[in-house]
């Protein structure tokens, strides 16, 4: 029996339920994520995340969240300022490129400094996705602006800000969600540009920064290569542009399972992600009924997606701690933040 199975868990609140203990330890979760309903101040966070690997018996199992800046963001004053998003790094990269590429990096940066002592070593950032014009909102500001050679440096500077923190990187969500005009919480959205345009547009930086250790894929079907099923669940997608084309051979799990875009019950589409080719897959909200269906048909973490993981988990670097006030007022003097 390997040590975890391939799926990344969510819990339902600040500490763990009988059930949920009960639960996590039979199943094993590889990783677990954190939201705005699992945190309130620091040891309660840092109680949470003990408890969590030490029900799993890996003092390295992953802790995720998405705290990228801007309106995603679960942790919120005072146990992290609210941070500035994506599009305004951007605005200083249009006005001064280095001092933008500089902001993307100190914010990544103040991010380890925040999630790191907490237990929390996973960040779903850079958000590497294109938006084009009148694609739906839930992109957005999240977004480094409309230009991919602007998102790629973005990204770049972003995932390098916390593995320099001690963190890892996800970048998300491959190979790319700035097309879609529908918000895949509620529906599946469907792209029908060509594959040369997606290439130079949506997949490059991707492509780019392909040899970051993790990715989140994107719940969209891109007709050009798949017309049937979305990237998460398209064999098509994930072989012939996410592994051959963009060149990723990192560990790449999917969006939230529980997301609308995705059609079936819990089994088929956990079925669905395996079969495509996806390494891990991510159930976010914790509910009971929803996260047995989920793990019933989950694989041992095992072969290739088990050397994928752990090639993540060593990726993780040691961060000089000492540098924190210089770098907090160095990202003040460029953003107002609420403290």
């Amino acid at each position: 029996m390997s040590e975890s199975k391939a799926w990344i868990a969510g819990a339902t609140g600040l500490k763990l339920t009988p059930d949920e203990i009960a639960f996590f330890r039979d199943e094993r979760p590889w990783g677990f994520i954190l939201f705005a309903r699992n945190v309130s101040e620091a040891a309660q966070i840092e109680d949470l995340c003990a408890h969590l690997r030490d029900l799993v018996g890996r003092e390295d199992a992953p802790v995720l969240i998405d705290q990228e800046g801007g309106r995603v963001q679960r942790l919120r004053p005072p146990l992290a300022p609210d941070y500035p998003s994506g599009s305004a790094l951007a605005a200083l990269y249009r006005e001064n490129e280095e001092k933008g590429l500089r902001a993307a990096w100190l914010l990544s940066r103040l991010h380890a400094f925040d999630l790191l002592k907490l237990g929390i070593d996973v960040d779903c950032l850079p958000v590497l996705d294109v938006p084009v014009e009148g694609a739906n909102d839930v992109i957005g500001t999240r977004a480094y602006g409309k230009h991919p050679e602007i998102v790629t440096a973005m990204g770049r500077a972003a995932a390098e800000g916390l593995l320099a923190g001690g963190m890892l990187p996800v970048m998300k969500h491959i190979p790319g969600h700035g097309r879609a005009f529908a918000d895949t919480h509620h529906e599946l959205p469907t792209v029908t540009t060509g594959l040369d345009e997606l290439a130079e547009h949506d997949f490059a930086p991707f492509k780019t920064l392909s040899h970051l250790p993790m990715a989140m894929s994107a719940h969209v079907i891109f007709s050009a290569v798949d017309p049937k099923y979305p990237a998460t669940t398209s064999g098509k997608v994930v072989e012939e542009i996410i592994r051959d084309y963009i060149g990723f051979d990192g560990l790449l799990m999917s969006d939230d399972v529980s997301m609308n875009a995705l059609s079936g019950d819990y089994f088929d589409r956990t079925k669905a992600i395996f079969a495509a080719g996806l390494d891990m897959v991510l159930h976010c909200h914790g509910i009971m009924e929803q996260m047995t269906a989920v793990a019933s048909c989950t694989p041992e973490l095992e072969g290739k997606a088990l050397e994928r993981a752990a090639k993540a988990i060593q990726s993780k670097r040691k961060p000089d701690d000492s540098v924190e006030e210089e770098l907090r007022d160095e990202f003040r003097s460029m953003f107002e933040m609420v403290a």
